[in-house]
């Protein structure tokens, strides 16, 4: 039987300490002298909501951090989170043109943090609801991409209603990213600069395709940011094993109890290699296992996982095996032992390349089983919708609009890239507030 962490709380604390810890006044200050200031920055190009970054840090380089937070906010309301959690590396950091002036980018994602902290920290409050405009949208998940969109659409003058299915807001931003990128208390600080716009939010409030077509009928226009569903399947034998989870059930207990209840494994195996995959296995060792193993199906050329996040896998001593198929769960008397796997060639290029058998079989001793195979949208809701259109799993959308094909049905969010990162996810919500605008005002 699984038990909870033999680590103590003093240990879990240090363990689940900041990532990467923020920045002093000074050590701010002295970053943001760093910068070039570049015209038209490449930064800003790379940031998917275009936060003005030289202008932000030119604002914390004359020690005004709430106006450098302002015009982060403007752009991205979970700017606070983003600077946490999203890969400036491969975004603004990797756009930097310090990066081959200097051979090291502005740390762009800490100042982020330092600014949009001083104003969390503070309750500084920098915009307010616009004139009543008579319209009222209903919000179907209360994630990045839909309070995004909320938080525009207040702005705009129009009445919002957000439907939450949990008894928390702010889905896998507050629950599925492990808690030493974003704590649940942050990740839930942050939200009230968006509740603070008069947002009337419903918990407990799950919406099946009957009750959107409900919901169509009683709101002058939907935004629908449900996110992903469950983990996919496995079907291999064992998979309701005890001892076998689901990563997100993982990460998750780490946010809704305390560390020291969290369960955990002695030994560990990850199967899969995204970021999720990422998160599960180094939360499980800073849990207290003994040993985490991540296998991948694939190599590491073609792992989902951004490159960092590797780093930091191998840096908190997490073993990869690579080209293993999982084949079955292996249990003795109800209780996993072990994963066994299928060695695999990879026959082809990148990950349209075919898997094929070699013959050879590997067996993974565990006690613990994290299934981390990414999530299967949520798009029965749409289904018997005419006029609204999937694709490979996604739901299509107008890019400019964020309009589906169903008139006053709106989208955004992980239900259409399949699980992309928070700045996304705003992104789409803020595309799809302008969209959702310019419908009511053609209803007049």
């Amino acid at each position: 039987m699984l038990e909870k962490t033999r680590l103590s709380p003093e240990q879990l604390a240090k363990n689940f300490a900041d990532l990467h810890p923020p920045f002093s006044r000074d050590e701010a200050v002295t970053e943001a002298a760093r910068c070039l200031f570049c015209y038209d920055a490449p930064c800003t190009r790379a940031c998917p909501t275009g936060i003005d970054v030289p202008r932000f840090i030119r604002q914390i380089l004359h020690d005004n951090p709430a106006a450098a937070a302002e015009t982060i906010f403007a752009e991205n309301i979970f700017g606070g989170s983003c600077a946490r959690a999203c890969p400036t590396e491969v975004l603004c950091e990797g756009a930097c043109v310090d990066r081959s002036l200097l051979k090291e980018p502005v740390e762009i994602g800490r100042l982020q943090r330092y600014a949009t902290d001083y104003a969390t920290d503070r309750e500084i409050r920098f915009f307010e609801p616009g004139e009543d405009t008579g319209k009222r949208v209903a919000i179907v998940g209360s994630g990045p991409a839909g309070l995004s969109c909320a938080h525009e659409l207040r702005k705009m003058g129009h009445a919002v209603t957000v439907f939450e299915a949990r008894d928390v807001p702010g889905g896998l931003n507050t629950l599925g990213i492990s808690p030493y990128k974003i704590t649940t208390d942050f990740a839930l600080r942050e939200l009230e600069q968006i509740f603070d716009m008069d947002i009337d939010i419903r918990y407990n409030e799950f919406v099946d395709g009957d009750r959107l077509k409900s919901l169509l009928q009683e709101y002058d226009a939907i935004f629908l940011g449900v996110g992903l569903g469950a983990t996919a399947k496995l079907n291999i034998p064992g998979e309701t094993l005890d001892g076998v989870w689901e990563a997100l059930d993982f990460i998750f207990q780490a946010h809704t109890g305390p560390l020291e209840d969290c369960i955990v494994g002695r030994n560990v195996v990850v199967i899969g290699a995204g970021n999720t995959a990422i998160d599960a296995a180094t939360q499980a060792v800073r849990l207290g296992a003994e040993h985490v193993t991540i296998a991948y199906r694939r190599t590491a050329d073609e792992m989902s996982a951004f490159a960092y996040e590797y780093e930091i896998a191998k840096a908190d001593g997490v073993k990869f095996v690579w080209q293993a198929q999982p084949e079955q769960f292996l249990e003795e008397a109800g209780r996993l032992t072990a994963v066994l796997f299928e060695q695999v060639r990879l026959q082809g290029v990148g990950r349209d390349a075919r898997l094929v058998e070699t013959g050879n079989e590997l067996v993974i001793s565990c006690d613990m089983a994290i299934k981390a195979l990414g999530q299967v949208p949520i798009l029965g809701l749409v289904s018997s919708f005419n006029g609204a259109t999937v694709e490979k799993g996604r739901l299509i959308v107008n890019a400019e609009t964020g309009a589906t094909g169903v008139p006053g049905l709106f989208a955004g969010g992980d239900c259409l890239s399949k699980g992309a990162e928070i700045v996304d996810a705003v992104q789409e919500g803020k595309v799809a507030a302008k969209g959702i605008d310019g419908f009511l005002l053609s209803q007049e």
